[in-house]
């Protein structure tokens, strides 16, 4: 049935671009969109209400026609290329993440991004603890979650910020440096994930090991990696189009590949190629071949996500997930009650920056695929779901409304009236000067 490959992978692209048109006109992320399509369609059963209503009408030949276009939308023949596409998503949307990374506006953001940062981080991680230990999870699940529930999403905030025009906002560079110290945290993270969990080690020496191993890669492309780039440059100059992406791809493919061989995971050798070309006097030429790439994998990757998730499965970790949203969305206003004050700015920004914080997706969702390939408790799997879909979806509806929920619970806030003029005030203040 190898034949038909190609016509699952054109029906699945149609559908993920369908759904993602569908969340543009509501104004919604596609994130959601694109991993709930996945769901619905990965799964060889039909629907309840399918099924139910062919077992009423019991027409033999009905239910062959259907059974024959149902399996065109199981992807069965197609899934490991899908999913193939979309580990090559988490790539490209981690080097596009690494070429957008700037140190000099992390120091710029200075004292806000270190406390707010740092308390964002702490709240998060400590929320995962303590819903782990309520889940009585083992030991390496519960790293996991904390990760999972600490890793904002960079791709939602971004579009958030984008959509609501709040990017010249002061509140804004406050968000992006916390993501930005977010996203270094959670590079490391994954790093103590790989050896916790992808290298097999029990001891606490070889997981310490495998841990050090990948802080030393990351530091080394931190520090050695950028004075390699005028010597990249020479090779990029005067390329052609064709030549100049497949230079850039090579490099891409073989560090991410580098890095898995060392057991540091794929997706922080492709963040750390991306640091070093940002760096490069290429930089846009490189972020414009490159964008068209993360868009289309990275669609891929959240639709293949949802393509292995039995929804069926679901229920246990519903309640769980709600609660951990709930819980997520209250630190991350305190993180941004605290960064507001750090830097100066009113109270109210503090609602501004935990909503848009609270966005969950990318990062999550590969800190559970890591778990799945270590062969860890199914029900993060399930619990990273719908904790993914609750935020994604509500964080922005939040967000919007900020000020709004602030003025509901505090009061919109009072200017200062204009001290009135006299008319004698008046009559010198147009009065020709002699």
């Amino acid at each position: 049935m190898s034949h038909i490959i190609i016509l699952e992978i054109g029906i699945a692209i149609l559908l993920v671009a369908s759904v993602g048109l569908l969340a543009n006109k509501l104004r919604f992320s596609v994130i959601p969109f694109f991993i709930i399509i996945g769901m619905l369609l990965g799964n060889k059963e039909y629907p309840g209400f399918i099924a139910d209503l062919l077992s009423q009408i019991n027409n033999p030949n009905l239910t062959a026609s259907i059974d024959q276009i149902w399996s065109f939308f199981t992807f069965t023949e197609s899934k490991p290329f899908i999913e193939f596409m979309g580990r090559l998503g988490v790539l490209f949307l981690l080097f596009y993440l690494g070429l957008e990374f700037s140190v000099s506006r992390l120091i710029k953001s200075g004292k806000s991004i270190v406390t707010g940062g740092t308390l964002y981080v702490l709240l998060n991680f400590v929320s995962g603890l303590l819903i782990g230990w309520l889940m009585d999870l083992p030991f390496k699940e519960l790293m996991v979650l904390c990760g999972l529930m600490t890793s904002s999403s960079t791709a939602i905030v971004a579009k958030v910020l984008t959509d609501l025009k709040r990017t010249a906002n002061a509140e804004t560079e406050v968000i992006m440096g916390m993501i930005m110290f977010d996203d270094l945290f959670i590079a490391m993270h994954i790093s103590f994930l790989s050896g916790l969990i992808l290298t097999g080690g029990t001891s606490f020496w070889s997981v310490l090991g495998t841990s050090l191993l990948a802080l030393g890669f990351i530091l080394t492309f931190l520090i050695f990696g950028r004075k390699l780039v005028p010597f990249i440059d020479r090779i990029l100059q005067d390329k052609s189009s064709e030549l100049f992406i497949l230079i850039i791809f090579s490099l891409l493919f073989v560090i991410a590949g580098f890095s898995e061989t060392i057991h540091v995971a794929e997706a922080i050798g492709a963040l750390m190629a991306g640091l070093v070309f940002a760096d490069s006097k290429y930089l846009k030429k490189i972020e414009g071949m490159v964008l068209p790439y993360k868009d289309f994998f990275g669609a891929m990757f959240f639709f293949s996500f949802g393509l292995s998730i039995d929804i069926y499965s679901l229920g246990g970790a519903v309640g769980w997930a709600a609660i951990a949203a709930v819980v997520t969305v209250i630190g991350n206003v305190a993180s941004g009650y605290f960064a507001a004050h750090f830097s100066g700015m009113k109270q109210r920004t503090s609602f501004d920056i935990g909503f848009t914080l609270s966005a969950r997706g990318e990062f999550s969702i590969i800190m559970a695929n890591i778990g799945k390939a270590g062969g860890l408790l199914p029900v993060l799997q399930s619990f990273v779901v719908v904790y993914v879909l609750i935020l994604s979806i509500v964080s922005p509806l939040l967000t919007k409304e900020s000020r709004n929920i602030w003025n509901a619970l505090f009061g919109k806030e009072q200017k200062a009236p204009k001290p009135k003029k006299t008319l004698a005030e008046l009559e010198a203040s147009v009065k020709e000067p002699d």
